[in-house]
């Protein structure tokens, strides 16, 4: 059974002020991954993870992590002007985009952030819309048919991002010759995978391209970000990915490859999913049963609060409040009330008898849930509330009126 933060009383009482669907995130959970994350990194001389601020881009979230010494990972304009707000600036942030407008650039160079380019040709680009390249350049690499993904992010040779092996080696010669005196390197080939081997294996991949770029080139890479795809474990029955296989793989691999480095590259990641995901609940209301071909469960919540289960078939974990002990005996299909047919939370899972009224809980939604909404339908994006330490809640977005929805309109 998945754990929750909180009681059918508390939340009860948090409805009467801020009425569902909310999402609601569990401060001293995501400061304890946050720190696990880092301890089991203490080896690594100037460790850090970049935040993927796509994960949940809130304020209050970003400065809760930026005082466990995280930076940023951001890949839009929006994304890196809520980091400046946010506290963040210079190699604070990396800047890991693609199909990257010219503003987009600028911005991350007025910021002073590293910038963490997806094709060869963005060289180019990027010094014409600078008018010059920043001393600190990396470039993302995709090891194609070297690795195989997985169903989120795809297979190497199939995705759209990144560099591959040759354009790679030309990068960072072109960079060289146009003045670039500092240079990292960073990939990103599987998300939410569970498997530690998975980013030992990464990481041995990544150790011996720094050894063939400094062969090759010269260059002593300054940093190695290994991107994110730390895994979590939505169904109950996963175990969490053990983050101490996964550091002390790398070390090993780091202490032995890089043995002869005059200066180790300092450790990177990128993960926004494993610190924050587990943390988060979508809150909603039992409005109807439906009794057809199945048994339907109908919540004020939708697709446009979580995105996730009708995108990926990806299974969110779902408590009724009130019936945690209760014998799970009825079948039913949980859904939202947009016109599409895969707006549905679960299908066929198997709960406690749910009244009209309940309030369900939908777990692991702290990662790519509020962030991924949309206004299909005219569905309005809910509140984010942050439950702290001391039991308060903090209301840290509200929820959008149909003032906001019509703003950009001429409706005259």
């Amino acid at each position: 059974m998945k754990s929750i933060p909180f009681s059918l009383e508390s939340i009860q009482a948090i409805i009467k002020k801020y009425p569902t669907p909310f999402h609601i995130y569990d401060a001293a959970g995501i400061e304890q991954s946050a720190q696990t994350m880092y301890s089991a990194f203490s080896w690594a001389d100037g460790f850090r993870n970049f935040f993927a601020v796509k994960a949940l881009p809130n304020p209050r979230i970003l400065e809760l992590l930026k005082a466990q010494g995280m930076g940023v990972d951001c890949s839009s304009l929006a994304e890196l002007v809520l980091a400046k707000r946010a506290g963040f600036a210079g190699e604070d942030i990396m800047f890991t985009s693609n199909d990257t407008a010219a503003e987009e650039f600028e911005m991350a160079a007025e910021l002073g952030a590293i910038i963490n380019l997806d094709d060869i040709s963005h060289i180019e680009f990027l010094e014409e819309t600078l008018g010059e390249l920043p001393e600190l350049l990396c470039f993302r690499f995709n090891p194609g048919p070297e690795r195989t993904g997985n169903v989120i992010i795809g297979n190497p040779a199939e995705a759209k991002y990144g560099l591959t092996r040759d354009q790679i080696f030309r990068a960072y010669k072109t960079c060289l010759q146009k003045g670039v005196t500092r240079f990292g390197i960073h990939t990103m080939v599987a998300s939410n995978e569970l498997d530690p081997s998975y980013f030992v294996e990464t990481a041995r991949m990544m150790f011996e391209l720094a050894h063939e770029i400094r062969e090759e080139l010269g260059i002593e890479l300054e940093f190695i970000n290994l991107g994110g795809g730390f895994g979590i474990p939505y169904l109950p029955d996963q175990d969490p990915l053990d983050i101490e296989h996964v550091a002390s793989g790398i070390k090993t691999l780091f202490e032995d490859m890089l043995a002869d480095f005059s200066v180790k590259p300092k450790l990177f990641f990128e993960c926004g999913r494993y610190v924050t995901g587990p943390h988060g609940y979508l809150v909603s209301t039992v409005l109807h049963k439906k009794n057809t071909y199945r048994e339907y469960v109908g919540l004020d919540a939708s697709m446009a609060n979580l995105m996730r289960p009708g995108m990926y078939s990806a299974y969110h974990h779902i408590t009724v409040l009130g019936k945690e002990s209760a014998h799970a005996d009825h079948t039913y299909d949980v859904t939202g009330s947009l016109c599409e047919n895969n707006d549905k939370f679960a299908i066929a899972r198997v709960l406690p008898k749910i009244d009209i009224g309940d309030i369900v809980v939908i777990h692991d939604t702290g990662a790519h849930g509020h962030s991924m909404g949309f206004n299909y339908n005219g569905k309005l994006r809910s509140a984010e509330l942050l439950l702290k330490k001391d039991g308060q809640v903090q209301l840290i977005r509200r929820a959008e009126t149909l003032d906001d929805h019509f703003a950009t309109l001429d409706l005259h």
